[in-house]
């Protein structure tokens, strides 16, 4: 299941992030990747001392998001870095490691985070491209929204043909490791949310509570 946010980002945090991607400095993509000869993109620095503020950014958004928070029921949230891509870059189709290499040591991947910085009218090419069998879901979005998609899933960034390409990207690791799980109890969210004051209050509580119940049986320490 995927999940697409429209406005994530404030205008004052997607212009903020665009300063800082002018003025930090950017390293081959490659060097998080180096086995992937397909991945061809830049991406920011974390040496650079304005590494910290472009991923605070995004994450104090996320966390402010009650629609990621429910999707994705997050533990733990690797550092958001920014990632560009030029003329004839991309990144061929890959599954995300399972594994994130962060300071507190690794975090499972189980979601993976997309942000939309450019304005797509700025540039050819470089859709977010997700494999699902044999159709394929095109992903551009607009500057400030976000999609958010199972790190398990096929994916690739198409070649930029013209223009620039800036992005934020994470990895998130859940409560709930399993997919259809996580589904579960986002679409019992859902319900609530829409449902809930059509409801009887008792039986609106019974809801809340097998919700609460799947929680304590699914979610990891």
């Amino acid at each position: 299941m995927f999940l697409e946010t429209k406005t994530l980002l404030q205008p004052r945090d997607i212009e903020r992030l665009r300063q800082l991607a002018g003025e930090l400095n950017f390293v081959d993509g490659r060097i998080s990747n180096p086995a992937n000869e397909t991945k061809i993109n830049q991406q920011a620095d974390p040496k650079s001392p304005l590494y910290a503020e472009s991923s605070n950014i995004v994450l104090a958004a996320l966390g402010a998001s009650r629609p990621f928070r429910d999707f994705v029921l997050p533990k733990r949230i690797a550092p958001p870095m920014l990632a560009r891509y030029g003329p004839g870059m991309k990144y061929g189709a890959h599954a995300d490691a399972a594994y994130v290499a962060v300071s507190q040591g690794t975090l499972r991947s189980d979601v993976s985070a997309t942000v939309f910085l450019s304005d797509p009218a700025t540039y050819e090419g470089g859709e977010l491209m997700v494999h699902l069998g044999s159709q394929t879901l095109k992903f551009k979005g607009r500057p400030g929204s976000a999609i958010f998609y199972p790190s398990t899933t096929l994916h690739e960034v198409a070649p930029v043909t013209s223009g620039e390409r800036l992005v934020s990207v994470t990895f998130i690791q859940s409560l709930v490791a399993d997919e259809a799980r996580r589904t579960a109890l986002y679409e019992l969210s859902e319900v609530s949310a829409l449902e809930g004051l059509n409801m009887k209050w008792e039986n609106r509580v019974r809801l809340e509570a097998v919700r609460s119940n799947l929680m304590r049986m699914w979610s990891s320490d």
